[in-house]
């Protein structure tokens, strides 16, 4: 997995937490037995519901929209500034303990110290829990069960869907108003998508991320976003990956490889801004970058009905004004 693309060296450091006071449950725990099969196919079974999560960064925002308190969390949390960071909002990170905010960082005795019940992030790579050192894995594992949710190959609406199965069976109601009515917003907005798709077959668009000497192009079917809009009918470009997936490596002197209408650029603390970008000729060269048609990305979307009714209400603001 190249780190640049998915997102393992971030500027911001790790601020001390600002409290120690932790989020409050879903609800009771269930006095029956719990049990619930990840995409390890590993089947966890506890004597009652866990009420104690901590969460990877991302898998929070998910799961705080769909009902669910963490009680801590790893992974971009904080930046520097003391804010949280985009990758974990809309989680209140003054009433969650963080316990690593960069990648290969995670405090095995804060963690410890929390009495998790569960553990939950993402996978970009089989069997691979996201954020979760190798080095302290077994550590961490004897400490509490773990659960992985795997990105790959799935598109926004099967994940959203996936991680809505996991909140609802740590206690969280799915069905509440505000879910529902984002739901409705994501729907509404996938088929505004669509239409303007189908009205607009020629546009061009690609994503991308720029490093000091490489340029990313992403592979859509390893994003589950990209692939989501490619299934609305969106034309993206589509490079030939390299060896690990998720995007084909460019040196900057071919970075007019592929043509396109729009770009989108990895917003990440990790990449380079689209101003440092511009002292790249043949990035300054690009019809897109011409046209003044470079926009923001932010590649980790929580994925939830919220997330991505914010995400397509988004682009399609940018689509439908170029």
């Amino acid at each position: 997995m190249k780190r640049l693309t998915i997102g393992v060296a971030l500027v911001a450091t790790l601020g001390a937490c600002g409290t120690t006071t932790v989020a409050p449950p879903v609800g009771k725990p269930e006095a029956s037995a719990w049990s619930f099969t990840d995409d390890r196919g590993t089947t966890i079974t506890l004597p009652r519901r866990p009420a104690r999560i901590v969460a990877q960064s991302s898998v929070a925002a998910a799961l705080w929209d769909l009902g669910v308190r963490p009680v801590g969390v790893f992974g971009p949390h904080k930046r520097a500034d003391g804010t949280a960071d985009p990758e974990v909002v809309p989680v209140d990170i003054t009433k969650v303990e963080g316990i690593g905010n960069v990648w290969d960082e995670f405090n095995v005795e804060k963690y410890a110290a929390l009495r998790p019940d569960l553990l939950v992030s993402s996978m970009y790579v089989k069997d691979t829990l996201w954020y979760v050192p190798d080095r302290s894995k077994a550590q961490i594992e004897k400490i509490a069960p773990t659960v992985g949710i795997s990105l790959m190959g799935r598109s926004a609406d099967q994940l959203i869907e996936r991680y809505a199965s996991l909140a609802k069976a740590l206690g969280a109601n799915v069905d509440a108003p505000q879910i529902v009515k984002d739901k409705a917003r994501f729907e509404a907005a996938a088929g505004k998508l669509k239409t303007f798709a189908a009205e607009h077959p020629d546009l061009k668009v690609m994503f991308a991320s720029g490093a000091a000497d490489l340029f990313y192009v992403c592979y859509p079917p390893d994003y589950a976003d990209l692939s989501y809009y490619i299934k609305q009918g969106l034309d993206v470009v589509t490079p030939k990956a390299d060896k690990g997936g998720y995007f084909e490596s460019l040196s900057w002197e071919n970075a007019d490889k592929y043509a396109a209408d729009v770009i989108f650029v990895d917003s990440r603390t990790q990449a380079l801004t689209i101003p440092q970008m511009a002292a790249k000729p043949t990035w300054a060269a690009l019809p897109a970058v011409k046209a003044g048609h470079v926009y923001p990305w932010n590649p980790v979307t929580r994925l939830s009905y919220t997330g991505y009714a914010d995400m397509l209400e988004s682009i399609l603001t940018t689509l439908t004004t170029l």
